[in-house]
C-alpha cells in the first residue's frame, strides 16, 4: 500500500511541499482548509486540476506547506507540487499531465535591477541641456 508521497513545485518566489496520503480528499494549505487559505475561484480550481485530470480527485489527504509569492504564484507552486507527488506514485499519469502542461515548470522570474538604472529596463530620464 502507498504510504506517504512528497512533491515539490516552485513558481515565482513560492515554494510548495506537499504529502499525499490515501484518504477522504480533504487539502490542507498552511493548516487551513484550501478553500479558506485561497480567495478566489481560480486560485481554488487550479490546485485541484491535477487530481481532476487524473480521475483521483477523493483519493488523497493532502498537507500542503508553502511560503512566498503572492495568491496565484503559490496555487501554481502547489499544482506542480501535486502533478509531480501523483507522478511518483503512477509514471503511466505522465502523458496525461504533460498534456494538460501540468509538469511543464515556469522559471520566469522577477528581473533583477540594473546598476545605473531606474529599475530592471527602465532608465533614468535623459536631459540633453
Amino acid at each position: 500500500m502507498i504510504s506517504i508521497i512528497h512533491g515539490v513545485g516552485r513558481r515565482k518566489r513560492s515554494v510548495a511541499r506537499a504529502w499525499l496520503k490515501p484518504g477522504k480528499g480533504s487539502i490542507v494549505v498552511n493548516g487551513k482548509d484550501y478553500t479558506e487559505y485561497f480567495d478566489t475561484d481560480v486560485t481554488k480550481n487550479m490546485i485541484l486540476t491535477p487530481f481532476k485530470v487524473v480521475g483521483k480527485d477523493k483519493n488523497f489527504d493532502v498537507n500542503v506547506n508553502v511560503q512566498g509569492g503572492g495568491m496565484v504564484g503559490q496555487a501554481q507552486a502547489i499544482r506542480l507540487s501535486f502533478a509531480r507527488a501523483l507522478l511518483s506514485i503512477d509514471e503511466n499519469l505522465r502523458s496525461v499531465l504533460r498534456k494538460n502542461g501540468l509538469l511543464t515548470v515556469d522559471a520566469r522570474i522577477k528581473e533583477r535591477k540594473k546598476y545605473g538604472q531606474k529599475g530592471a529596463r527602465a532608465k533614468f530620464q535623459f536631459v540633453k541641456r
